[in-house]
C-alpha cells in the first residue's frame, strides 16, 4: 500500500467517500470507504457520516472535507445536491466538534475546487501554467480555476446562462443519463456549454473531470472547442485526495 500522509472526505448529493491519501503520490493510500449521503442531508446527519468514516480508518490528523457549496472561511454559503440547512452553517467547526479535533486540523472546501487542487498537482495539470479550468460532470457542473497554479476559489461555472438556460440543466452527465442520450448526443451540449464559457475567459486548458471522465474518449474529441480539452486524470477520486492535500498544506502552514 501507499504511505499515507493525508485523510480526505468528499461529500456529494448520493455519496459520502473517504480514505487515507499518499498525497506525495496523489493516489489513495487504501481502499476508499463509500456510505450512502443520508436523506435528509442536514449538517447534523451528514456530520455523523463524516465522523464514521474517519473512525473507520482511526486517522488522527488533519482532515480535508468537501462540500458542493461555496465555502468561505469555512462557512457554507450555498448548497447544491446537499440539505438547504447548509446554507449558513459553519461546517469547519461542526466537523471539528463532531470529529474532537481543534478547528484549524479541519479544512473544508469546495468539492470541485479539491478536485482542481488534485488534478494541478497529481493528474492532468501537472505542469500546466497559465489559465487553466476543470469542469466536474455530475449531478451539476462544477468548476475550478487556477492561474499559474494558484486557485482562484468558489467558482460557479457550472451556472452560467447558455441558451436561455443554467448550464447544468443542459449539459451535465445527469441530464445525458437522464434523457438517455448517447455520447454523440450529449457532445454539442457540452460544445454550447464550453463556447458559452469561452465568450468569458480564454483558457489555456480545460481538465473534464467527474465520473465521465473515464470514458472521455468517446465525447471530448467530439467537442468543437477553441481550448484544448483533456480528460481528468484522477477521475472520481479527485476530491478525496484534493481535500487531503488541502489539510495537509494547511497544516504546514
Amino acid at each position: 500500500m501507499a504511505e499515507a500522509r493525508g485523510f480526505g472526505v468528499d461529500i456529494g448529493g448520493s455519496g459520502i467517500k473517504g480514505s487515507l491519501v499518499d498525497t506525495e503520490g496523489g493516489v489513495l493510500a487504501e481502499e476508499r470507504m463509500r456510505i450512502p449521503t443520508p436523506q435528509p442531508s442536514t449538517p447534523d446527519a451528514v456530520a455523523d457520516a463524516v465522523a464514521e468514516i474517519v473512525e473507520k480508518f482511526a486517522w488522527s490528523g488533519p482532515v480535508g472535507v468537501t462540500l458542493p457549496c461555496v465555502i468561505k472561511d469555512g462557512e457554507a454559503l450555498t448548497a447544491a445536491n446537499i440539505d438547504k440547512n447548509w446554507i449558513g452553517t459553519d461546517a469547519q467547526s461542526l466537523f471539528a466538534d463532531r470529529l474532537g479535533r481543534p478547528r484549524d486540523e479541519i479544512v473544508v472546501l469546495n468539492d470541485a475546487d479539491a478536485a482542481g487542487i488534485a488534478e494541478m498537482r497529481s493528474g492532468a495539470g501537472v505542469g500546466h501554467r497559465g489559465q487553466v479550468v476543470v469542469l466536474t460532470f455530475g449531478t451539476g457542473i462544477g468548476s475550478a480555476m487556477f492561474i499559474d497554479g494558484k486557485l482562484v476559489p468558489n467558482t460557479e461555472f457550472g451556472h452560467i446562462e447558455v441558451d436561455g438556460h443554467d448550464a447544468e440543466t443542459q449539459a451535465a452527465a445527469s441530464v445525458k443519463d437522464d434523457l438517455e442520450l448517447s455520447y454523440e448526443e450529449w457532445a454539442p451540449r457540452v460544445t454550447r456549454y464550453v463556447q458559452g464559457l469561452e465568450k468569458f475567459l480564454w483558457p489555456d486548458l480545460i481538465i473534464a473531470g467527474g465520473g465521465v471522465s473515464k470514458k472521455g474518449h468517446k465525447w471530448i474529441p467530439l467537442l468543437e472547442t477553441r481550448t484544448p480539452v483533456v480528460a481528468a486524470a484522477l477521475r472520481n477520486d479527485a476530491g478525496i485526495v484534493g481535500a487531503a492535500m488541502a489539510a495537509e498544506t494547511r497544516g504546514n502552514n
